[in-house]
């Protein structure tokens, strides 16, 4: 379409009196749901090396004794004594004195607006640690000590691939990957009576995304239904009803995928030695700086109470 002839028009092409047209919202998709840190109770560490006693039970038997039998002394089942090492994460946010003052879109001031952020993103770093196989690292002037993980601790109630073993916290040696294997519905209800026989009484399944996928296929002995109503088909499986109770199926984006987790979370806890702490940097600079400090490791209560698949694709 042409112009009007002998007008004068104003385009906006090159206006330099024209507003900038930016939302004042920071959109941000990054995922910050830690189900395994949130889900466990917490508890206190006062030192570097956090230590801990879980005990158990005589086997059941056909106890009968002969009347009128002089007692005798018993074997009793000997206390074990466990520990791991406590981890410190932390995360530094720096602003120049310029930035700090000026205006910006989305938040007030930048220091507090990074800080924040770097308070999520501490949360996901505590996520995978405790989740991680990882063993206990002691640590120097020049090492970073180390907790060991999830993945080190559950040694009783396993399901293996080919040439796969499990860890031995007593030892510090972590597990041996075996040959990856499709996550089958059998795998999981091996594991769910083995932590049933040991005393265990699961409440939640943490998986993969791509296993969360694979455990919505398990059929056990349901149908599925499509209500023509609303036009849906329920496709997820968010509850499992196992011959051993019934169970949160949850999926966990910074655990190792080819673990598939069967959990009391009644046996484990976060152990932190004095929380998460904001600490002011030096000003030895135009700005100002501020640092999130956390000290902790993973508890396990009693290990024999949770149970994993191990080696799936």
């Amino acid at each position: 379409m042409a112009i009007q002839a002998n007008t004068q028009l104003s385009f906006s092409y090159n206006q330099l009196t024209n507003q900038e047209d930016v939302a004042d919202v920071i959109y941000n998709i990054a995922p910050t749901d830690t189900p395994f840190l949130s889900g466990i109770k917490k508890a206190k560490a006062s030192n570097t090396l956090h230590e801990w006693i879980t005990d158990d039970l005589a086997a059941p038997a056909n106890n009968a004794a002969v009347e009128g039998d002089v007692f005798a002394a018993g074997s009793r089942p000997t206390p074990a004594r466990l520990n791991n090492r406590t981890q410190i994460s932390t995360k530094t946010v720096i602003v120049s004195r310029t930035q700090q003052s000026t205006s910006a879109y989305g938040f007030k001031k930048m220091l507090a607006y990074q800080l924040a952020n770097a308070s999520k993103e501490l949360a996901r770093d505590m996520e995978f640690a405790l989740t991680q196989n990882n063993v206990t690292v002691a640590g120097n002037s020049t090492t970073a000590r180390q907790q060991r993980g999830l993945e080190g601790w559950l040694a009783t109630n396993s399901d293996l691939g080919a040439s796969g073993v499990a860890p031995n916290y007593n030892t510090n040696v972590a597990p041996t990957d075996g040959t990856a294997r499709a996550f089958t519905e059998a795998m999981l209800k091996n594991v769910l009576q083995k932590c049933f026989t040991q005393g265990g009484n699961p409440s939640m399944i943490m998986v993969g995304p791509s296993n969360k996928q694979t455990f919505s296929t398990f059929t056990a002995a349901t149908t599925r239904f499509d209500n023509a109503d609303d036009k849906k088909l329920v496709a997820a499986v968010d509850v499992y009803v196992s011959d051993f109770g019934t169970l949160k199926v949850v999926p966990n984006r910074f655990q190792r995928a080819r673990s598939a987790f069967v959990l009391d979370l009644d046996y484990w806890a976060l152990a932190s030695l004095d929380g998460v702490r904001t600490q002011a940097l030096p000003q030895n600079f135009d700005g100002e700086g501020a640092a999130l400090v956390t000290e902790y490791c993973l508890e396990a209560r009693q290990e024999k109470a949770s149970g994993v698949v191990r080696d799936l694709t």
